[in-house]
C-alpha cells in the first residue's frame, strides 16, 4: 500500500480506503464482515471510513467496527486512522438531523460509544444543513477537536461555494479542515470539476466515495442485470438505470481495461487515483474476494494520454 498527505496537513492516508456503508450492519453475518475489515487491515489499508447512520440497520456499521477492533485489532489502535460523521437522519426527533450543534455533538458521543473509542482520528460534517448557520456547524466541529473527540475534521458533500466557506471558517479557528469527501467517479465527474479544485486551493485533501458507480464500473453490468445483483433489489441502483446506452459504455471501457490488464472496477478506481489532488478512495465491499480485486488497482494506476482520451471518448459516446 502507498500512501499520500491529505492536502497539506501531516497526514498519510491509504490509496484505497475501506467504507463502511453497507454489507458491515447488523443485517450482514458478521464473520464476513470481520473477514474483510482484517483482509484490509493486512493488506496496509489503514483507513475505515464510518458514520452515524450506516448498517443497516443504521447505527450497526460501527457497532459492528467496535467490536472487531476489540477483538481483534486493539492493539493496532494507534497505527489506524477511523473517521464517522453526522448530518443525515441518526435518530427520530427535531435533534438527530442536520448541522446543529446539538446533533453533531451528541451524534459524536453516540458514536464513539458505539466504536468503544476514545476518539475519532476524522470526524465529519456529513452534509452541507441550508437551515444551520455554517457558523453553527463548523464551530461544533472545532469544539469536538478542542474536547479531545476528534483530531482532525472534515466535510462531506458541500457545495463548492460552502466548501470554501467552511474551509475558510476552520482555519481561522486554527482546527483546518483536513479533508472533503465527495462522490466521484468517472461517469460522476462534478466533484471533481467543481469541489476538488477548491480542496486544491484550500490545501485540503479530497477522499472519493462511490467510484465504482454503485457496481456501474465493474464487470457486473457487462452484459444486462445478473440475478442478485444490486440494481435487482432497487437500492440505490434500479433497473431502470440500466439501460442498452449504459451496458454500452460499460463494454467500451471495459475494452479500454483490459488492454491495461486491468478489470474495468480497477481501472476506474486506478483513474480517480490519476487526478491531481485525490488523495483517496473509498471503497465498499461483500466478500474478501471482491475486496482484494479492488485492491490490485494499485499495480496499474498511470495512464497515457491515449488511454485518457479513449475514456473520455468511450463516456461521450
Amino acid at each position: 500500500m502507498d500512501y499520500r498527505f491529505s492536502g497539506k496537513s501531516g497526514l498519510q492516508l491509504p490509496l484505497i480506503s475501506l467504507g463502511l456503508w453497507h454489507n458491515f450492519g447488523s443485517v450482514d453475518p458478521y464473520e464476513n464482515a470481520r473477514a474483510m475489515l482484517l483482509h484490509a487491515w493486512e493488506n496496509g489499508v489503514t483507513h475505515f471510513d464510518i458514520a452515524n447512520n450506516y448498517g443497516p440497520e443504521p447505527c450497526s456499521a460501527e457497532k459492528t467496527f467496535g467490536r472487531v477492533l476489540k477483538e481483534d485489532l486493539f492493539a493496532h489502535r494507534d497505527q489506524m486512522i477511523v473517521s464517522s460523521k453526522a448530518g443525515y437522519w441518526g435518530w427520530d426527533g427535531p435533534y438527530g438531523n442536520g448541522g446543529s450543534r446539538k446533533y453533531l455533538i451528541a451524534s459524536c458521543d453516540q458514536s464513539l460509544k458505539r466504536t468503544g473509542l476514545e476518539y475519532f482520528d476524522i470526524f465529519y460534517s456529513h452534509r452541507y444543513d441550508p437551515e444551520t448557520p455554517i457558523e453553527e456547524t463548523m464551530q461544533a466541529l472545532v469544539d469536538i477537536v478542542r474536547a479531545g473527540k476528534a483530531l482532525y475534521v472534515g466535510i462531506s458533500n458541500y457545495p463548492a461555494d460552502k466548501q470554501k466557506e467552511a474551509c475558510e471558517y476552520l482555519r481561522q479557528a486554527h482546527v483546518p479542515c483536513l479533508i472533503g469527501q465527495y462522490k466521484a467517479n468517472i461517469i460522476a465527474q462534478q466533484t471533481l470539476i467543481e469541489n476538488l479544485p477548491v480542496a486544491i486551493d484550500q490545501g485540503t485533501g479530497f477522499i472519493c466515495f462511490s467510484p465504482l458507480a454503485q457496481g456501474l464500473l465493474t464487470d457486473r453490468y457487462l452484459n444486462g442485470i445478473p440475478e442478485g445483483s444490486r440494481a435487482t433489489k432497487e437500492v440505490f441502483l434500479h433497473r431502470a438505470q440500466i439501460t442498452q446506452e449504459v451496458v454500452e459504455r460499460s463494454q467500451r471501457l471495459n475494452q479500454i481495461a483490459q488492454q491495461r490488464g486491468q478489470s474495468l472496477a480497477q481501472m476506474a478506481l486506478a483513474w480517480l487515483l490519476a487526478q491531481k489532488g485525490v488523495t483517496s478512495v473509498l471503497i465498499g465491499a461483500s466478500s474478501v474476494n471482491q475486496l482484494d480485486n479492488n485492491l490490485h488497482a494499485l499495480d496499474n494506476t498511470t495512464f497515457t494520454q491515449q488511454e485518457l482520451d479513449a475514456i473520455n471518448d468511450a463516456i461521450k459516446e
